[in-house]
């Protein structure tokens, strides 16, 4: 059956209009101004002939009118596809026609040459005010199995694929964390993270189903984060590893306030020495594992247990469940690896016109991750491997195959291998092996790289070598580009 609930932000304007929704650039806006300004921007976009059910890029950076835009598109009932600014011309107009849009929400500094690369309509936001208005058709009601929200993400193989991310999906994901971390009408969620990313927008959406404050960022700075945690009473804010020493080293001595709470981390696992650091400040630090098809975090860590099930994940939310599973589809005993499988209201129900490969990945409700990892005898879960060869970086999700197939499309390279290798600032970064067919320089391919990969994915290292190791079967063996990486950096090249 699918269950229906009143429209997310009419429901919460009704009900608080004069709480504080967000604080931007030292300005504040109660529920109800945004509802106005939300409300205007839905009635220039109605002028436009934008309908509920359409799908619609945004390509935005963080900044109030995001939130007014992705609100407006909510009460208009049209699906977002929100598309990372980060990404090249190139990525992008892919994901523009993969998700086949009707149009493109983006601002001025970030239309750049993407209306050579796409025929459809560009809206830019300062543009929007002096759309006539057309008085909008407001959904009252919405479907929980309707879809809310679309992003991208990258497969180990292939092209990116769109995450269907439901009005039900959003909803029980704030559910499930705000039965793990507690919630009070006087928690305020500090937001640095990009609002195209899942971490980024289920912020937004646990600020409209829960009634608290935002407090939004339009980048990370560590002295403007810990001054906004005492300005504004920040209790919770969401970060990955590389924000945390940074946090620490502004605090220096001094400890965060009282009443802040949980820094939630996602984005891999924490070092001890940072996971230590923080437990001598007492600051709350929540490890978790989710990701864009979870609606954000689906396992996290309390801080209690930081330290003796360190690197551990934790264990599922309470909507949630997870299970550990072998090649052949079994469940596997404590402390045996396997892939990880989750299942649970805030799941994906699917990729955007992707219902082959939607079946293959999610069966009976189970979403395969493509995660390795374990649980131990109490049920916490550790992972071993993300998505077997994820690069993570500064937060990032990067995929050694699309770096490859970028590589390899030039046409002085014969073969190529990537992977990533630890580093203090991102945690990781990229390093490529390639082989050569003609005569090409390292700087020839970061020029040729920055046409069409985003900045965090260009290879950081670069080495020629003979041959790319692969097996009978031709697969890459990175074991071995990784010993060749072990090899390099003892020899001091």
């Amino acid at each position: 059956m699918n269950e229906t609930m009143p429209n997310f932000f009419k429901k919460r304007v009704f009900l608080t209009p004069e709480r504080t929704a967000v604080v931007f650039e030292n300005k504040a806006y109660t529920f109800k101004d945004l509802y106005d300004l939300t409300f205007d921007i839905a009635g220039r976009l109605s002028g436009k002939e934008i309908e509920k059910d359409q799908y619609l890029a945004v390509l935005l950076k963080n900044h109030v009118d995001t939130l007014v835009i992705l609100l407006a598109l909510q009460l208009l009932g049209v699906k977002a596809v929100i598309l990372n600014n980060r990404l090249t011309t190139e990525e992008l107009a892919w994901q523009i026609n993969d998700s086949k849009v009707t149009a493109i929400i983006t601002e001025a500094a970030l239309s750049g040459t993407l209306e050579n690369e796409v025929s459809i309509p560009l809206i830019l936001k300062e543009e929007l005010p002096s759309i006539p208005f057309k008085e909008p058709r407001i959904v009252e009601e919405i479907h929980l199995d309707d879809v809310c929200s679309v992003m991208y993400t990258s497969g180990t193989t292939g092209n990116p694929k769109g995450v269907l991310q439901t009005y039900g999906n959003h909803w029980w994901s704030a559910v499930g964390s705000a039965l793990n971390l507690g919630l009070t009408e006087e928690d305020c969620w500090l937001c640095t993270m990009p609002l195209f990313h899942i971490s980024g927008y289920s912020i937004l959406m646990r600020s409209i189903i829960y009634g608290i404050k935002i407090v939004l960022h339009n980048g990370f700075d560590e002295q403007k984060v810990v001054e906004d945690v005492k300005k504004e009473k920040v209790s919770i804010m969401s970060v990955v590893t590389t924000m945390v020493p940074r946090i620490l080293e502004v605090t220096g001595e001094e400890k965060l306030p009282f009443y802040f709470r949980c820094m939630l981390l996602g984005g891999g696992p924490a070092p001890l020495s940072v996971l230590e650091r923080c437990v001598e400040k007492h600051v709350p630090v929540y490890q978790t594992y989710g990701m864009t098809e979870t609606a954000s975090q689906i396992v996290t860590l309390s801080p209690e247990y930081s330290l003796n099930k360190l690197g551990s994940a934790g264990k599922p939310l309470f909507p949630s469940q997870l299970k550990i599973i072998d090649s052949l589809g079994n469940d596997v005993g404590p402390n045996e690896s396997g892939e990880i499988v989750v299942k649970g209201p805030n799941v994906t129900k699917g990729y955007l016109y992707k219902e082959e490969e939607s079946n293959k990945n999610i069966q009976n409700g189970w979403l395969s991750t493509g995660d390795v990892g374990y649980l131990d005898e109490e049920g916490f879960l550790f992972v071993q491997d993300r998505r077997s060869d994820l690069i993570i970086s500064g937060g990032e999700n990067i995929y050694p195959a699309e770096i490859e197939g970028i590589l390899t499309s030039h046409p002085s390279v014969l073969d190529a291998g990537v992977i990533g290798k630890a580093d203090s600032k991102w945690g990781q970064i990229p390093v490529a092996f390639m082989v050569k067919k003609g005569e090409i320089s390292q700087q020839e391919l970061v020029q040729y790289c920055q046409q069409k990969l985003a900045k965090y994915k260009i290879p950081k290292e670069m080495y020629f070598i003979d041959e790319i190791p692969r097996n009978a079967s031709k697969k890459l063996l990175r074991r071995k580009l990784r010993e060749k990486l072990e090899e390099s950096m003892e020899s001091g090249r």
